[in-house]
């Protein structure tokens, strides 16, 4: 027997998709359902290692959290790793296959992966009651739609009804659930089975005869009208913006146990990836985390964090250009603490030899740390466990380049010279008792009379926020009609406004 689905989409990127399908998955597994995320393609920085070794989107990773089910490949088949403007990396269910140009992608490539991604949605619905999909960009991107296996596509394909979600707080949301609905075909159409107006504020009521007029126009009516809320983001996906809108960094910041504050600045280096890694940082009392791009920001951080990035060489180049490179060596120098995470552990050892990434050859890295580095074809993709600073520690790892580490002290897989700590494994700072000790390591370091909290759990946290997004669903959209969507299909007899798709 098939279980149930639904596909949420956007009138835009950015809409709400994956925080309106978490805050679905959250809802129905509290009410009993078995219930899995599924992401066709997903185009992202951000991404997560599965105990199998399969690389996803972090996102999906956060919404199988919210089933309180174990993430696999199924989950995001196709995921795509920007390493441009121009061309990304294919990971195939959670394995990379290559290099792509947007053109080359959807100039063919993207078709033929329709299969493999319907075998893995029929494979989700054959095991749980229910799977929430969700959409990418939106579905009336009317230059794709011929080759789109993520939206349309895969609703035809997998005979999904549609829920499009609307962000009312960008402004234009009638026109764009309208326009969204009239730039699709025919058959198209039959799928689309209504609208979720996202991050409302003020009065519903005043919304209402919008609603109803929505409703006569198109024959499809609001599932919900959901409050704006601020700190419900889950995982970001967009790696190549800084985004700050993370659930930990915007939730009230709490007063600091000890005397002082922590100040963090991150590095925010080109491709930028996993920069979800400073979550856990902002999540504990007193720590201020800000992302940086001039070295005068680096002046009166107690630590600087070199994130992971797509592109550790072009990162390399773009510190020494920015002034930042020198600001790192001579802080290094001086016994300030820094942290290096993947691509920014590599940058700060004494040369990389890439033939893979950048196709760069040798290049000179920062000399702060007693490390070479040698690009494989071959991507790590491991949840190593550990011990660091006497705590328990895991972690997962995304990389194409090798380490040699020839000296200094021994801190997870990489090393640390006086204050400067590198590491290629992500998520380590997510464990509590780990992340206090290097705190206060830092904030001795610093001379700053800061006191981790002895009760953050970031752990709980993630949990607390993916409970909100089910309270938001539960108490604000109608769940009776989501329910009959998920288990019997789009409505019958919709009807089609014009003018439909171009031909």
């Amino acid at each position: 027997m098939t279980g149930g689905g639904l596909l949420v989409a956007g009138t835009t990127s950015d809409a709400g998709k994956s925080v309106v399908t978490a805050g679905i998955c959250r809802w129905l597994v509290r009410q009993g359902v078995k219930v899995a995320p599924f992401k066709a393609q997903n185009m992202s920085l951000n991404s997560f290692v599965t105990r199998e070794g399969a690389e996803i989107g972090r996102a999906q990773a956060m919404q199988a959290q919210a089933c309180r089910v174990e993430p696999t490949a199924l989950m995001n088949p196709v995921l795509l790793k920007p390493g441009g403007e121009q061309s990304s990396q294919v990971v195939l269910l959670g394995k990379p296959v290559g290099e792509l140009s947007a053109r080359g992608y959807h100039g063919g490539r993207q078709q033929q992966l329709l299969g493999t991604v319907l075998e893995c949605l029929a494979e989700l619905r054959g095991t749980y009651d229910a799977v929430i999909c969700e959409g990418a960009g939106s579905p009336a991107e009317i230059n794709l739609r011929r080759t789109d296996i993520v939206n349309m596509g895969i609703a035809r394909n997998a005979g999904l009804p549609v829920l499009v979600v609307g962000d009312i707080d960008r402004g234009g949301v009638f026109a764009s659930f309208f326009g969204t609905v009239a730039l699709l075909s025919r058959q198209d159409q039959e799928l689309i089975a209504g609208f979720l107006v996202n991050k409302f504020r003020g009065d519903v009521s005043l919304l209402e005869p919008g609603l109803d007029m929505l409703h006569d126009l198109t024959g499809r009516r609001t599932y919900g009208v959901l409050p704006f809320r601020h700190g419900l983001g889950i995982d970001e996906e967009d790696g190549l913006r800084i985004s700050l809108r993370g659930a930990v960094r915007e939730s009230e910041v709490s007063s600091p146990v000890g005397e002082d504050v922590l100040r963090v600045a991150v590095c925010a280096v080109p491709l930028m990836s996993n920069f979800t890694d400073v979550d856990a940082l902002a999540a504990e009392p007193g720590v201020v985390v800000r992302f940086v791009d001039r070295p005068e920001e680096l002046a009166d951080a107690d630590l600087v964090v070199v994130p992971g990035t797509r592109g550790t060489v072009r990162a390399l180049e773009w510190l020494r250009e920015r002034g930042l490179a020198r600001a790192l060596v001579r802080r290094a120098a001086e016994g300030r603490p820094i942290l290096g995470i993947c691509g920014g552990f590599q940058l700060l050892g004494e040369h990389i030899e890439d033939d893979v990434e950048s196709r760069s050859g040798q290049v000179e890295g920062l000399g702060v740390l007693p490390v070479r580095v040698r690009f494989a074809r071959e991507k790590t993709l491991t949840r190593p466990v550990g011990e660091a600073l006497g705590e328990p520690v895991e972690g997962y790892e995304i990389h194409h380049g090798v380490a040699e580490v020839t000296g200094g002290e021994p801190f997870l897989d990489g090393c640390r010279v006086g204050r400067t700590w590198g590491t290629h494994w992500h998520g380590s700072l997510e464990s509590d008792g780990f992340r206090r000790a290097f705190l206060r390591e830092v904030a001795a370091a610093a001379g700053r009379r800061f006191v981790p909290a002895p009760d953050t759990s970031f752990a709980a946290l993630r949990e607390e926020q993916l409970d909100r997004l089910g309270d938001l669903i539960e108490q604000h959209a109608d769940t009776d009609a989501l329910w009959r969507l998920i288990e019997s299909g789009a409505p019958q007899g919709l009807p089609f406004i014009p003018p439909g798709a171009p031909a």
